[in-house]
């Protein structure tokens, strides 16, 4: 089976990985009497890492098995013709699908562009990242084997996922992409031999590695950065309520745009600074909708779609976040 190669150590990613991680290892033996608080940002940063980094390993080699092993096909058979069951399936099988939202707009752009209906494909893209296996399981070691908040992102994941799919099927009748491919049936091809398959799917799962850790990294240090140099009052000045911190906390999620097997960590940090609510809200909407992914569909869908279906999510999470707190 084909597959498609990013491309492989890229030299700038690696050199910034190595620069940031540098900074962190080696400013201690650099700290002055006015620099007393980059101990506390070290520690803070590297027990957000090594708290996620084992789950980001598991997610990415999970991700290069149905990168390679599975076909579109064999997703697209399981679609009903029934636009309710059509929705109802494609975010069940999101739910049960281990992919990162840095990898799954290439994925549902092929599922579009071979049949699949464009709700569908919607409801995969928003499950996919958010309520799969190891996000929840991330989910539930970042907050002390806490299933409440695992449950929580599971739950109003899924409902909100559903109501937007539904919206987008009667919102879009044609499949907003930008143009069609011409795609070649993976039972035509001639399927390389299984140790090709294999390398391929490592090398896949390499180069997700890189790309993923990279924001991993950042939203990690911009975390612990506002631990340790922002007081706690600043930001709950922006956020002096439940309602005005939930707007705070998915600004923060979209522009940071985590990886959604370790946005639980950095979830979880900010549990000293803002409420329940708006860490959920921070957790649910991170994976729909990032300032990356956005970036990401607007190459491959028409903007005017994108745009629709940012107000939607962004609508639809902070109305079902907040009715939470009435729980």
């Amino acid at each position: 089976m084909p597959y498609s190669k990013k491309s492989s150590f890229n030299l700038s990613t690696i050199i910034f990985l190595l620069l940031v991680l540098g900074f962190v290892f080696f400013s201690p033996f650099f700290v002055t009497e006015k620099m007393t608080s980059l101990p506390q940002l070290n520690t803070i940063f590297l027990s957000i890492l090594i708290e996620a980094i084992p789950f980001v390993l598991i997610g990415v080699l999970i991700a290069g098995f149905i990168q390679i092993f599975i076909t579109e096909e064999h997703i697209k058979s399981w679609i009903p013709k029934s636009k309710v069951k059509a929705v109802l399936t494609s975010c069940i099988v999101g739910a049960l699908f281990p992919a990162c939202e840095c990898g799954i707009v290439p994925i549902v752009r092929k599922l579009i562009d071979k049949g699949v209906p464009l709700y569908a494909g919607v409801g995969f893209l928003l499950t996919g990242p958010l309520i799969n296996p190891i996000v929840i399981l991330s989910t539930y070691m970042a907050f002390g084997n806490d299933m409440r908040m695992a449950l929580l992102r599971m739950g109003v994941g899924f409902i909100a996922a559903l109501a937007i799919a539904l919206v987008i099927s009667f919102l879009f009748k044609s499949n907003q992409l930008k143009q069609k491919e011409r795609s070649v049936s993976n039972s035509i091809a001639k399927r390389p031999p299984l140790y090709q398959r294999v390398k391929g799917m490592f090398q896949h799962s390499i180069d997700e590695f890189f790309d993923m850790s990279k924001y991993l990294i950042i939203g990690a240090f911009v975390a612990a950065s506002l631990q340790t140099f922002v007081p706690a009052q600043s930001l709950l000045a922006f956020g002096d309520s439940v309602y005005h911190s939930t707007i705070v906390m998915m600004g923060l999620a979209f522009f940071l745009s985590l990886c959604s097997e370790a946005d639980a960590f950095i979830g979880a940090s900010f549990r000293n600074l803002f409420p329940s609510t708006s860490i959920l809200a921070f957790l649910v909407y991170g994976p729909m909708i990032d300032l990356k992914n956005m970036i990401m569909l607007l190459s491959v869908f028409k903007a005017r779609f994108v745009f629709v279906l940012f107000l939607l999510i962004t609508s639809i999470v902070y109305l079902f976040v907040t009715l939470t707190s009435f729980l």
